[in-house]
């Protein structure tokens, strides 16, 4: 039976920023999950590995970047529930902490051209189509299984929130967070940060997976970039805040989109007396990735 315990905390923060605009900020920490099956991996997983078994399927294969925080969780849960599991790399054969992880678990790595990678299901069709075993789980694990796990987040939540926001990667976890709030009738308004450049075609990847139509915001511009890019006042601000709260946040996803938060709430999107809710979704170990990335930051 695949299961894991969910209900993660939510902890206030206190910035001079929040009450001198007369705001409170809130962050649901799913990064304390579980240490290597973190944050939105974990709710993610459940369903998806629920279907595996399901249908027989004892193989997992599933894709991701040389750094991937997906890989590193669908091995470890891989090891956990007893699947065997395969993960297919973008790019040219590296080694890095992330992979030397993946590996511990038992994770076979493939790794194969950008240009082969572009077609996921192409890919796994080719290399698997004699393996009866084997179970294809997208990058990320977007899918309609991954959505439904995200939407549970909602039901841990024990008062209402003005704002909720989450930085969007596939779309997926806020699809699911968007379902989530619909099917508790709750007025909060989900916010999604795009960590891609030019990210507003993330708008047609969370429709995708919603359940009903529904009401959400969509941030462009704090992606510093596009994906896994930085800038150095995004890095400054990560330094500033896990320095002030203790919570450690990544350069990809959770970084963009708290500074998102704190740019808002400067500029006075927010009225005031408003509740705001942070997702942080994990992903820590892709840190380890951007070391270099803040030499030029004081720490």
């Amino acid at each position: 039976m695949i299961d894991f315990s969910f209900n993660s905390p939510v902890e206030e923060l206190s910035f001079p920023l929040f009450k001198e605009k007369g705001l409170r900020l809130f962050i649901k920490r799913d990064d304390l999950i579980h240490p290597f099956i973190s944050g939105n991996k974990c709710r993610k997983l459940k369903y998806i590995l629920r279907k595996a078994l399901q249908e027989k399927k004892n193989h997992l294969v599933t894709f991701g970047g040389a750094w991937s925080n997906h890989l590193l969780a669908s091995a470890c849960a891989a090891a956990k529930f007893g699947f065997k599991i395969t993960g297919i790399v973008r790019g040219e054969e590296v080694n890095n902490s992330t992979l030397f992880l993946c590996r511990m678990f038992g994770m076979q790595l493939r790794f194969v051209s950008r240009e082969n990678y572009r077609d996921k299901k192409s890919l796994f069709d080719f290399l698997y189509k004699t393996d009866t075993h084997s179970f294809f789980i997208d990058e990320g694990g977007a899918s309609e299984e991954a959505a439904l796990g995200c939407a549970e987040l909602i039901n841990e939540l024990e008062e209402n929130y003005s704002h909720i926001f989450c930085a969007c990667g596939t779309g997926t976890t806020a699809a699911g967070i968007i379902n989530g709030i619909a099917s508790q009738q709750y007025s909060s308004r989900f916010h999604g940060i795009p960590v891609l450049k030019n990210g507003g075609f993330i708008r047609t990847e969370i429709q995708n997976y919603l359940k009903a139509d529904s009401i959400f915001e969509l941030h462009t511009g704090y992606d510093s970039g596009g994906y896994a890019k930085t800038s150095a006042e995004l890095l400054e601000f990560i330094k500033n805040f896990s320095s002030h709260t203790g919570i450690l946040i990544d350069p990809v996803y959770t970084g963009k989109m708290l500074f998102a938060i704190f740019d808002l709430a400067a500029k006075d999107y927010f009225k005031k007396g408003d509740k705001i809710l942070a997702i942080h979704t994990g992903g820590l170990f892709g840190v380890l990735g951007m070391e270099d990335k803040f030499k030029n930051i004081q720490l």
